[in-house]
């Protein structure tokens, strides 16, 4: 067990009890984590694996309003989803980033009898592809609500022939071209970290004392302890996935933000739920230099044939390609199966039919469980992406402490939800708000530059022996300004970098060792990094990096041959990436 996560457990178990426990490291769960925080609440929080390791991982990396979303009548949630758009642009810019979005059209009129069906009933009927009308009515809505406080330009349709100049691999039979912008996050994992340590921040005790704001993963909830603590809070038995340990801990409140998993959450807290009905999304990365061209840096949005709106879209120098919406199984590992990936390349041929894509050049898959509310008969595709709170004993009598529960939500309106659900639980404490997150910078989002220029100049303030503009860049890239602190970190020792990548040093490492609460090494590839996303591990890189933090976390050697094989296992299993390692 590593130094770095007994001492987070331990802050849990030397003072087992808090205001407020929640128990789920998604963004949802950590956005609430960091606003409660703020205001001044004793919060704890658990996850049972990795932070950011669940649906909030596998999301597909967009920040967006949802046009789609006016279909189902979602008015509310598409303006909220426009406007916290627009805050994350300014609070989070390291990470999020505006996105030119094309959405190739192929008809006129097609739609406008059936749309009307769909918006009443909920129900897909007959595919029948939205025509130019009905988009560009529905961009139209989509702008007015950016109108206040809008920050991206308004669409633009264009006709065949300019859409072709601008995107000539697009299929010869399009009839028009919509263009708009949303925006994407390309480290979700990491802003989600960035979140995390502001409230652990916040928390924190200036004069020495106990910090009212403290999180681990690898913590799960198990069940309801005996008895509660004086009889007056609800009591919770957690247990320390890495050792086994249990421990009992107890909250006037406790907030269920476990995703696709809140109903098992609340039945190990002998209060069963049928709260949520959970579809499964997947995605494929692609290493594939002519498709990354044929995008020309602009995400490509639109309805297959099936009724599906997927995309494609770049990033970096990879492309991602999603997603599908299927009635999840909560007995089996959300993967990504080869008919999804058939059906990926058919949706690519359907917009570039002359780029040709194999399976060789797919560097990674992943899927998760979108924590969609029950919804029976209707179709995946018209769920409702809202969210609500559910508020209910937590299995002792009214008065006696109260489990939130959060069923729904989407990465982009995580901030507006977390200030929701905080609201809530103030009310439940007779607390006020003192801090409003509306317009308080995420992380290394503070002093962010504004444009290129910013950037290459901060790049050139912070270079230094050893570390050229290279190095630099990928350090800014990962950690936003915060950098500057993980680069004085760098510089208080002897660095190199790794013989495997240039992207990590074994400062950098130790860094992470120390700050970022790596139970596996798994962790590193997948969410500390994007090395894995981007099809980048080798057997090298997987013993380098084991051998590296086997100091700082105290794994022997048997530990540390362990590490590689769940690594292995993991990117195989969960990811479809062989990686064969060298000597363990």
């Amino acid at each position: 067990m590593s130094a770095t996560h007994r001492k987070s457990v331990d802050g849990l178990r030397s003072r087992p009890t808090a205001k407020v426990l929640i128990v789920g490291g998604g963004i949802n769960g950590v956005g609430t984590f960091r606003d409660l925080a703020l205001q001044g609440v004793d919060v704890a929080l658990v996850e049972r694996g990795d932070y950011c390791q669940g649906a909030s991982g596998a999301s597909s990396h967009m920040i967006h309003g949802g046009i789609r979303y006016l279909e189902n009548g979602e008015f509310r949630l598409v303006r909220e989803s426009v406007v916290e758009r627009n805050r994350l642009l300014t609070i989070a810019p390291h990470y999020v980033k505006p996105l030119q979005t094309t959405i190739p059209i192929f008809s006129t009129f097609s739609g406008i009898l059936s749309a009307p069906a769909r918006f009443l009933t909920h129900k897909q009927g007959k595919p029948k592809e939205r025509g130019a009308f009905l988009i560009k009515l529905g961009l139209s809505i989509y702008d007015s609500f950016s109108r206040n406080g809008g920050s991206v330009p308004r669409h633009q349709f264009r006709g065949r022939n300019e859409a072709l100049a601008e995107l000539p691999k697009l299929h010869p039979d399009i009839k028009y071209a919509a263009t708009y912008f949303d925006a994407s996050v390309h480290n979700p994992e990491r802003l989600t970290l960035d979140v995390l340590q502001d409230g652990e921040k916040a928390g924190g005790n200036a004069s020495g004392g106990a910090s009212t704001a403290r999180a681990s993963n690898y913590v799960s909830l198990v069940s309801m302890a005996t008895a509660s603590a004086g009889g007056t809070r609800p009591t919770v038995v957690l247990r320390d996935e890495l050792t086994g340990e249990t421990f009992d801990f107890s909250a006037d409140v406790i907030i269920n933000t476990t995703g696709a998993w809140v109903d098992s959450t609340n039945t190990a807290m002998g209060a069963a739920s049928a709260f949520m009905g959970g579809t499964k999304g997947s995605h494929i990365v692609l290493d594939h230099p002519e498709l990354l061209a044929a995008c020309a840096g602009r995400e490509i949005f639109f309805e297959h044939t099936d009724g599906r709106i997927v995309l494609i879209y770049p990033l970096g120098d990879r492309v991602l390609v999603g997603t599908t919406d299927i009635d999840a199984d909560m007995t089996e590992d959300a993967v990504c199966t080869d008919a999804e990936i058939d059906y990926f390349f058919e949706l690519i041929g359907h917009v570039f039919p002359t780029v040709e894509v194999s399976r060789e050049q797919i560097v990674y898959t992943f899927s998760g469980v979108r924590p969609l509310p029950r919804h029976d008969d209707t179709q995946p595709g018209f769920v409702s992406r809202d969210y609500r709170i559910e508020r209910r004993p937590a299995g002792a009598p009214e008065g006696s402490g109260a489990v939130f529960s959060l069923v729904g939500g989407k990465w982009t309106t995580f901030r507006a939800l977390a200030e929701h659900l905080t609201n809530d639980v103030l009310k439940e404490l007779g607390l006020a708000r003192k801090v409003s997150t509306a317009d308080l910078s995420i992380g290394g989002g503070a002093g962010f530059p504004a444009d290129e220029a910013g950037v290459q100049q901060w790049i050139k303030a912070h270079m230094a022996p050893g570390r050229d503009a290279d190095r630099t860049a990928v350090l800014l890239t990962r950690y936003g300004t915060r950098a500057a602190d993980v680069m004085a970190y760098l510089d208080e020792g002897e660095d190199r970098p790794l013989r495997s990548t240039r992207e990590l040093s074994v400062r950098e490492l130790e860094f992470m060792a120390a700050n970022e609460q790596i139970g596996h090494l798994v962790d590193v590839l997948i969410r500390r990094t994007s090395l894995a996303f981007r099809g980048l591990v080798t057997g090298e890189l997987l013993n380098e990096t084991a051998e590296i933090l086997a100091g700082p976390l105290g794994w022997d050697r048997n530990r540390r041959a362990a590490e590689i094989k769940h690594a292995q296992e993991v990117l195989q299993r969960l990811h479809r990436v062989q990686v064969d390692s060298l000597v363990a």
